[in-house]
């Protein structure tokens, strides 16, 4: 009872929050958000890398309360199997793997940082959780 009122309750914070972005004209079209790619990555300081990353992990705990209901999506989502690859890292090891991956790979500055998160440490992380 208490977590559908929680949910209930988010649902409507976070309506209540893309109505009033959508009254101001503050959601962009999908066309008008970049993909945030390895040549931002590089050209960012700590901090930025830092907001990033607790951006992701802030969509994560989204899906993860919207989802709380679906046993399906929970097993086979994107969230939970984010997280469950992503054992044991903290901010400062994702940080330095991204760094060494687009370090080692200059030509590839064009792939997408949730792409290299996902290819190059989520993956491993679940083979090696297995």
């Amino acid at each position: 009872m208490v977590k559908n009122a929680l949910n209930i309750r988010f649902g409507r914070a976070l309506s209540a929050l893309a109505l009033g972005f959508a009254t101001l004209g503050a959601v962009p079209a999908a066309a008008d958000v970049p993909l945030v790619d390895g040549t931002h990555w590089v050209r960012s300081s700590e901090d930025v890398k830092k907001a990033y990353l607790v951006g992701v992990a802030n969509v994560v705990q989204i899906e993860a309360a919207y989802n709380a209901d679906n046993a399906e999506a929970m097993k086979t989502g994107f969230s939970p199997r984010l997280v469950k690859g992503m054992q044991g890292q903290t901010l400062s090891t994702v940080i330095e793997a991204m760094d060494k991956w687009y370090a080692a790979n200059p030509g590839r500055l064009d792939r997408p940082i949730i792409e290299t998160m996902w290819f190059e440490i989520v993956i491993p992380g679940l083979q090696a959780a297995k």
